[in-house]
């Protein structure tokens, strides 16, 4: 069984999926998977801004708005 990352209770990208504008692939792919591969847990591990709608990958999804 797979760690779910660390910083999942308080990612943007849950309440996304939660609200239903975020496929759960990224959820499964990486929250609940290889979280380490995730470009946002990357950035957070250095204290880096990043912004709420950015992906896993990296990509910026300008639908996913607060």
């Amino acid at each position: 069984m797979s760690e779910v990352c660390k910083w999942f209770s308080v990612c943007p990208l849950r309440a996304f999926y939660e609200e239903g504008k975020l496929e759960k692939k990224w959820i499964e792919q990486y929250c609940k998977g290889d979280y380490e591969s995730c470009v946002r847990y990357q950035m957070e591990e250095r204290g880096e801004p990043h912004p709420d709608n950015m992906l896993p990958n990296g990509e910026i999804r300008d639908d996913l708005k607060k």
